[in-house]
């Protein structure tokens, strides 16, 4: 009873913050006329971040270590931040570019990992080492397809942006990779003295 308590006054956490990041951009509407959001706008990125909180909240509790909790919520908040980056202002040339929709494979690949990874660490750090390839693989895929030559793309930037995202995805696969040792030399430890 007390861990749902405590789970629903998490996920009471997440909606309070979830509306005071809502917030931002209504204040700024009624300051100045270079904020436009749209309902769809607000309800879209309310989804978003309260579903990437409460994810957050339910991969919390798989776990009491450390490494596991940062890890979890590095790889949300990388999936999170490369989702909005890509529908804000695109990360191939403008939002509306096609070629953008290939980040949501990248994305896709992650939740499927980590689905099949039931959360175990060790499955947890292969699900972010395959989305960082994946993600790799969208450099090799836009510049052999000319993609650096759309409007607001260059070799340099397409690199530079899915290298930021590279480095954070293998970052959190590498934690979660260090936290499956670290439970592994603790099973060895309980089984040495029993």
């Amino acid at each position: 009873m007390k861990k749902q308590k405590s789970f629903a006054a998490s996920l009471g956490l997440v909606a309070l913050v979830t509306a005071a990041l809502l917030a931002i951009p209504l204040v700024a509407m009624a300051i100045t006329n270079e904020v436009n959001w749209s309902l769809y706008d607000f309800l879209f990125a309310g989804i978003l971040i309260f579903g990437a909180g409460a994810l957050y909240v339910f991969i919390r509790r798989q776990s009491e270590s450390m490494m596991y909790r940062i890890a979890s919520g590095l790889a949300l908040l990388s999936a999170l931040f490369l989702i909005w980056s890509n529908l804000a202002v695109g990360i191939i040339g403008s939002e509306d570019n096609v070629a953008n929709y290939m980040y949501f494979g990248v994305v896709l690949i992650l939740i499927i990992g980590v689905a099949l990874s039931r959360f175990r660490p060790q499955g947890m750090a292969l699900a972010l080492f395959s989305t960082a390839l994946a993600q790799g693989s969208t450099i090799l895929f836009a510049l052999a397809a000319g993609m650096h030559r759309y409007s607001g793309s260059s070799i340099q930037e397409i690199i530079m942006v899915n290298g930021f995202f590279i480095v954070l995805f293998t970052t959190s696969g590498v934690l979660f990779w260090l936290e499956s040792n670290a439970q592994k030399t603790d099973e060895i430890s309980q089984s040495d003295k029993i």
